[in-house]
């Protein structure tokens, strides 16, 4: 599936699937430590199988994807309930784009091999997180990595026909729910703008900036202070951003790509403390979702190189 080309059980040829096989992964899942555990876990099933049986196998990169696919399918149908007992709101974990640090700095292993674009911006995986299990799947192999409804269907146990409906059927809700795409030039200067009046503390600059029926959401895992429930309105976001800064001397924002679109993130003495991303619609801010939960900021941690 995805892979079927690749041909060849050898160790080079099997190693070479682990990129693809995380990219769909974490889009599968919406977390990059969630999408490498199932990646490891569909490498060690390969090599549990029998030499013979590996063997018979025409497409090792296929039946890693099939099996990665399975994986994720549990992992989405468990992990529902593990998010009802989490505490506050749950995002998905915000990937860094490391050629923006520059040199001397080097990003954890996975995050260097996702491919950033429009399919992993924070907008779409959180629509994503609105789908079914099922759907999930079948939208993501078809519409994003182009896999067959045949190759689907093993990785669903249905039918290629159910597929196609759930396919169809999450391509509505994303449609309907996604906002007008900004080009990349006013996404970037609306962050910076809401950048300067932040560092400024200016609410009313904020408010200018931000869409009136505006949306906040806060990722602190109950591991750091963040807001339970979403922000809801222009002024009271604005109001809380300024709040924040009084509350956080010291922290240093940065203009970086968040998941490949312009984002801000918040750091003290060189440790990234926080990561937000932006939807802008019109020039102003609609949504915002901020990360402060610190496990899902460990892409973030800069290592020397």
């Amino acid at each position: 599936m995805g892979t079927a080309g690749a041909a060849g059980t050898g160790a080079g040829a099997i190693a070479g699937e682990r990129r693809q096989l995380l990219n769909v992964a974490y889009r599968l899942l919406g977390s990059l430590a969630e999408a490498e555990d199932a990646v490891q876990e569909a490498y060690a099933r390969w090599y549990a199988l029998p030499r013979g049986r590996q063997a018979d196998i025409v497409s090792p990169g296929a039946w890693l994807s099939t099996v990665t696919g399975r994986i994720c399918l549990d992992v989405l149908g468990s992990a529902r309930a593990r998010r009802e007992r989490y505490v506050g709101a749950w995002l998905p974990e915000p990937l860094p784009d490391r050629t923006e640090w520059g040199t001397g700095t080097a990003l954890s292993d996975p995050a260097d091999q996702m491919v950033l674009d429009e399919s992993v911006t924070m907008a779409f995986l959180v629509v994503l997180e609105s789908l079914a299990p099922a759907e999930r799947v079948a939208f993501v192999l078809h519409d994003v990595f182009r896999y067959p409804f045949a190759e689907i269907a093993d990785v669903l146990g249905r039918t290629s026909a159910a597929c196609k409906q759930l396919a169809a059927s999450a391509r509505r809700r994303v449609r309907d729910a996604q906002a007008p795409v900004t080009a990349a030039a006013g996404r970037a200067e609306a962050v910076r703008h809401v950048k300067e009046a932040w560092e400024s503390k200016n609410i009313a600059a904020l408010v200018d900036l931000l869409d009136p029926a505006a949306v906040m959401t806060a990722d602190g895992g109950g591991l750091v202070g963040a807001a339970l429930r979403p922000i809801e309105g222009g002024a009271l976001i604005a109001q809380y951003m300024v709040a924040i800064a009084d509350k956080a001397p010291g922290l240093e924002l940065l203009e970086r790509s968040v998941n490949g679109v312009p984002g801000l993130v918040a750091q003290r003495a060189g440790a990234v403390m926080t990561v937000a991303s932006f939807e802008v619609v019109d020039g102003r801010v609609k949504r915002i979702w901020v990360v402060r939960n610190p496990e899902k900021l460990r892409p973030w941690v800069r290592a020397e190189a």
